[in-house]
């Protein structure tokens, strides 16, 4: 009769060496060391098969959406401040795209980001006109690998208005006296809710020149009134140090002819200013927000403005010097 076979038994751990063992552990640590790997052998023989350990999603990608220009200081300026932007939130994962006119064009980044990405379009411009409401949603429709949402334009907001202050600033400080009038300088669009949000930066600009500075808003095209037309207004009034303030993210054809249009002073565009730098963060945080609705299977892609937490501080009110 032959004997059976003992049952099958899942090997247990190895007993540990004592001191009389010719190999045993002479330290606190080689003990511990021997306990950590016998643990992690178990616990992995009990996993369930083809279980993947919890991994952390990734945070979203800010794709900064730039208008784009023939002139080649524009992608320069929006690539110093894309850089910026990196650098204030080290780990970031930011991209640029452009409308028109300049690489990479923004289909072309959205299609090189991997599929499931959750993206944050940042427009790099200042109101709600057709690029931000159509050009810019279309876009991010057109990559059904991705999910994500668009951020609101830079403008209105007080950070804009520090950076915009600043570049005023800058213009005059060879100037022994300031500003008596300033005129803002915007692209200009057809939608009367980019006019209305131009309206509001003037606004805002002007509370930060200390309320007794004159801001009027003008337009390079497709709306009224032009800088000529605006500077005619003000003269009319009295007004003859006439600064203009290029509400402009970077170099280009309308930011060149509006300041070759000014009477008096004009400002450079914004560029990679640090309030303007803290403004793309801020747009891009509150658009986050929105993100995990998307998970939850909101629509896509529609432009629709994100709910926005508390908005940045204004800056403290300060006129220009010698105003």
């Amino acid at each position: 009769m032959t004997a059976s076979p003992p049952p099958e038994s899942r090997p247990g751990p190895e007993p540990l060496p004592g001191p009389d063992q010719p190999h045993g552990l002479d330290s606190t640590a080689q003990l511990m060391t021997r306990l950590t790997s016998q643990l992690h052998t178990q616990l992995t023989a009990i996993r369930p098969a083809g279980a993947r350990p919890a991994t952390r999603a990734a945070a979203p990608v800010l794709v900064a959406v730039a208008h784009g220009s023939r002139d080649p200081a524009a992608l320069r300026t929006v690539d110093s401040l894309l850089a910026a932007v990196r650098a204030a939130r080290p780990g970031l994962h930011a991209e640029l795209g452009h409308i028109e006119l300049n690489e990479p064009a923004l289909p072309r980044t959205l299609a090189a980001l991997p599929r499931g990405a959750e993206v944050v379009l940042v427009p790099l411009l200042f109101g709600h006109g057709h690029h931000v409401k159509h050009d810019i949603p279309r876009a991010l429709a057109d990559a059904p690998h991705l999910r994500g949402t668009v951020a609101e334009p830079l403008g209105p907001h007080p950070l804009l208005a520090e950076a915009l202050h600043e570049r005023l600033t800058e213009a005059v400080r060879g100037e022994s006296r300031g500003p008596d009038a300033v005129v803002l300088a915007a692209a200009g669009s057809r939608d009367p809710e980019s006019a209305d949000d131009t309206r509001r930066i003037a606004a805002v600009l002007g509370e930060r020149l200390g309320g007794g500075t004159p801001v009027l808003p003008a337009y390079a095209s497709a709306a009224r009134p032009t800088v000529p037309e605006a500077v005619s207004t003000l003269r009319a009034e009295g007004h003859r140090r006439i600064a203009m303030a290029s509400c402009f993210t970077a170099p280009g054809y309308f930011a060149a002819r509006c300041a070759a249009e000014a009477p008096w002073a004009a400002s450079s565009p914004i560029g990679a200013h640090p309030a303007l730098v803290r403004l793309v963060l801020h747009r891009f945080d509150e658009a986050c927000a929105a993100v995990p609705a998307l998970r939850g299977g909101a629509r896509r892609g529609t432009g629709t403005r994100p709910a926005a937490p508390a908005e940045v501080p204004a800056p403290a009110l300060t006129p220009l010097a010698h105003a």
